[in-house]
């Protein structure tokens, strides 16, 4: 009987030390990957909804003309949406949203300056000379 013991304790010594194996050699992830939360996710979705938005208000040929008319090339509007913030395209977005029906372009105009102009006095653009 203390034979078998022995035995069966070296078997159940020996299972257990090699069913851990494939635990102690498995590839460990890298240590500055991060898991990615659902919130985070949804955020960027709904940022680049926003952008969308705003993207098509000026794409549309009379809102073209009026920033051609004012000076500003529509290819440095452009890189100003893409450099928006979050925070920024979902607030222009709204505002663009809460605007009354034929005020759109005005607005939206109105908006693109400002934010043109902001970025300007901030030094992060050179597109108005009187900012200097």
């Amino acid at each position: 009987m203390k034979t078998v013991r022995a035995y069966l304790s070296t078997l159940l010594i020996a299972a257990l030390v090699f069913a851990s194996l494939p635990v102690v050699a498995a590839p460990t992830a890298p240590q500055g990957m991060d898991l990615v939360s659902t919130q985070s996710v949804l955020a960027g979705d709904r940022a680049g909804a926003d952008r969308e938005r705003i993207n098509e208000i000026l794409a549309r040929a009379d809102v073209q003309d009026q920033l051609l008319k004012q000076g500003v090339n529509p290819a440095d509007v452009e890189a100003r949406v893409e450099a928006l913030s979050d925070a920024e395209a979902q607030q222009m977005a709204q505002q663009l949203e809460q605007l009354p029906a034929g005020a759109g372009v005005i607005g939206a105009l109105f908006a693109v300056f400002v934010i043109l102009l902001v970025t300007d006095i901030l030094g992060l653009t050179d597109v108005y000379p009187f900012t200097r």
